[in-house]
């Protein structure tokens, strides 16, 4: 800001001085021509008495006639130039200011030399002013802007240590702490907007953790549990019926591994580290073969599965992961849209609905049930690893699909619309 500032003064500077030497020039010129043209109009005489009468204020005027010197000025000082070259050159005066400086040349006119000059010392009196305002407005915009600078900084450097001092409360495990935002939304709360939202996620990811350890605690317990009675009571019991007991210790552990695969293969799929085996699909075949597939299920619980096909949609997809998401969402609407529902498949071009009539899914949860070991049943009890849904919108994501839970009133709506 100062260094603009100068260089604004400087070239201010430069246009005043450049200003006065035009108007300097364009006056002695002026006289120049007057007086060459009087010259040749006039008598010496005449001209003699046109040079004692001129104006000082316009000009200072000397002309040796014979052997004496006619005008404002006393003596013609040696070395004078030619108009339009000048030179400056001081006299005195018998004034207060007894020295002035003269800007002038001679002009040749008919009847010889004649010196025509100027006052400039008051122009010189002007930028002298000029430099000394310049220099005060200089030294007042350093003032002001070191003055500014540290109250900034002090702004600054306010700001960064309470940043600090909250970094080193979200440090010692308070997740919670969000950095202020003021109202300038300025680049520090530009900052702070962005760290605040990643404090957002890694909390959210934090909970997410701790639910997903306590639903591996409680789903893992109860079977863990019976392992150990069961291998307690092994040692206890006949020989017969040793057989019966291990496979069903065999049956719990396999529960419990049940669960740590599903989540292997989540995170596998989730992080694209499990190739998909790409292949041309027919959405309407994929609906025909669940159908065919569960219609078995859906009769068991003396239910009703329809299909209703509409405009052909192909897509390329891994056939084997696809339908198991597929068939995962249509086996839940058969468990848990109870005895005797009607479920329907419909599919119109890229999108495939699963409806079913049964109780549905409460609002405030039907994001939730596609996280890692989310349950709706409080007590757990129900058979399961929690972690069907959240399979299910991975692949469907590996697949470029969308997948979403609405009402169907009553019931549950599952629509999936594949992205081209």
């Amino acid at each position: 800001m100062t260094l603009i500032i100068s260089i604004l003064l400087f070239a201010l500077y430069r246009q005043l001085v450049t200003e006065q030497q035009n108007q300097v020039q364009q006056r002695l010129m002026g006289e120049m021509q007057r007086y060459q043209q009087l010259a040749l109009n006039v008598d010496r005489r005449s001209f003699a008495a046109q040079v004692r009468a001129a104006d000082p204020r316009t000009a200072l005027v000397a002309w040796r006639n014979s052997a004496d010197l006619i005008g404002a000025l006393s003596l013609i000082p040696e070395d004078i130039p030619l108009l339009p070259q000048t030179v400056d050159f001081p006299i005195l005066t018998g004034g207060p200011d007894r020295l002035h400086i003269l800007t002038g040349g001679l002009a040749v006119t008919a009847y010889g030399p004649v010196l025509i000059a100027t006052r400039t010392d008051h122009l010189a009196a002007l930028i002298k002013k000029f430099i000394r305002a310049a220099a005060t407005a200089v030294a007042l915009t350093i003032v002001l802007t070191l003055a500014l600078g540290l109250l900034f900084s002090k702004a600054i450097l306010r700001r960064l240590v309470q940043y600090n001092r909250l970094a080193i409360r979200i440090e010692r495990g308070q997740y919670d702490t969000r950095l202020p935002i003021s109202w300038r939304q300025d680049e520090f709360d530009m900052l702070a907007g962005q760290f605040n939202r990643v404090l957002d996620t890694l909390e959210h990811n934090l909970n997410a953790v701790r639910g997903v350890t306590d639903n591996i605690a409680h789903d893992l317990r109860t079977p863990l549990s019976h392992l150990r009675i069961g291998l307690e009571q092994l040692k206890d019991q006949e020989p017969e019926a040793r057989a019966e007991a291990c496979e069903g210790l065999i049956e719990e552990l396999d529960h419990c591994l049940a669960t740590f695969d599903a989540m292997l293969s989540l995170t596998r799929i989730e992080e694209g580290k499990q190739q998909l085996d790409l292949q041309p699909l027919s959405l309407q075949q994929l609906c025909q073969d669940l159908v065919e597939m569960a219609g078995v299920l859906a009769e068991e619980q003396e239910q009703q599965l329809s299909l209703s096909l509409g405009r052909e949609y192909q897509l390329s997809g891994d056939k084997h992961l696809l339908f198991q998401a597929l068939f995962n969402l249509v086996d839940n609407a058969i468990k848990y849209a109870g005895h005797g529902a009607h479920i329907e498949l419909v599919q119109q071009g890229p999108v495939l609905e699963i409806r079913d009539n049964g109780p549905g899914i409460p609002d405030e949860a039907k994001e939730r049930v596609f996280e890692r070991l989310v349950r709706l049943d409080p007590s757990r009890n129900q058979l399961g690893t929690g972690l069907g849904l959240s399979m299910v919108k991975a692949i469907l994501s590996r697949h470029n699909a969308i997948i979403r839970l609405l009402d169907n009133d009553p019931g549950l709506v599952v629509r999936i619309q594949f992205q081209p």
